[in-house]
């Protein structure tokens, strides 16, 4: 039997609201990967609509956490990071890219903005830093603002052409990163979904769903984590890509057909069986 692959998952964890930790541990280990985690911070719930939530900053544990991983000679085939709450974690996760990157693949998604804006607790200078940490990697999940930000651009509304978003990837490449995963894109109302560039074979891919109404906490970092659960499984950039927007799309579906109070993130859970038959072909 192959030896189980592991994967270091880097972001805070938001103890209510399905977001980071809470969804990407359970979304890469139901697949069959080890995922081990560094919390960059603990909160008692995310920070979209809620007010009054507890925040503790871990960036003084990452090092001492990675300190001990070297001593056990602990390798990883990934490393997964997703939201960092400071310039200084941005440089520490860099470190870890040098301790523990050898021969794993390096997937950042870098979360501070969205819809035209950044989140409230950061700034351009920060976007510019997220850069930096962006070409360090292989792979890269921007979402169009993100992707935007960190070339120094305006946020440009949609609908798209293919020629922005191509372009944007384009640029996104010049960064550092070989391959983008490009989220939030869409041509025509009604239809939303991702794109991919691998700036090695110059291949582009698009996947489009319908859009269900609303806004929805997380939904972010659920595509991020089954797409690096589908990629440390074998699939391709392009099928990677199109497996997470499906279960995206389902995970909305339910919680909109539900009813469910947004803020407490999508239904990803009822969909996780059906996600790995996909990813490992069961």
């Amino acid at each position: 039997m192959p030896q189980q692959k592991r994967v270091m998952a880097v972001h805070d964890i938001s103890c209510v609201g399905r977001c980071s930790l809470t969804t990407a541990l359970p979304i890469i280990s139901a697949t069959g990967l080890e995922c081990s985690v560094i919390p960059t911070a603990v909160l008692s719930t995310h920070t979209g609509g809620f007010t009054g939530y507890t925040y503790r900053d871990m960036t003084d544990d990452i090092l001492p956490i990675a300190d001990h991983w070297e001593t056990l000679d602990l390798e990883f085939d990934a490393i997964y990071t997703g939201f960092l709450g400071s310039s200084e974690q941005i440089e520490i996760v860099k470190e870890l890219f040098t301790r523990f990157g050898d021969g794993a693949l390096k997937v950042a998604d870098p979360a501070m903005a969205d819809n035209g804006k950044m989140y409230p607790i950061f700034d351009m200078e920060f976007a510019k830093k997220m850069g930096s940490l962006c070409g360090k990697a292989d792979i890269i999940v921007p979402n169009i603002t993100e992707a935007c930000f960190m070339l120094g651009r305006e946020y440009v509304k949609g609908p798209y052409t293919e020629d922005f978003i191509e372009d944007l990837m384009r640029s996104l490449c010049g960064l550092g990163a070989k391959r983008i995963v490009l989220t939030g894109v869409y041509f025509e109302e009604g239809k939303l979904g991702a794109a991919t560039y691998d700036s090695e074979t110059s291949e582009t891919s698009y996947t489009f769903r319908d859009m269900i109404p609303g806004y929805y906490h997380g939904t972010g970092d659920v595509y991020a984590a089954a797409l690096v659960a589908a990629l440390m499984n074998g699939r391709s950039l392009e099928d990677s890509a199109s497996i997470a927007v499906d279960y995206v799309v389902g995970s909305i579906r339910r919680t909109y057909e539900a009813g469910t109070d947004v803020r407490y993130g999508v239904n990803f859970e009822e969909g996780l069986f059906e996600l790995t038959k996909v990813i490992r072909r069961l």
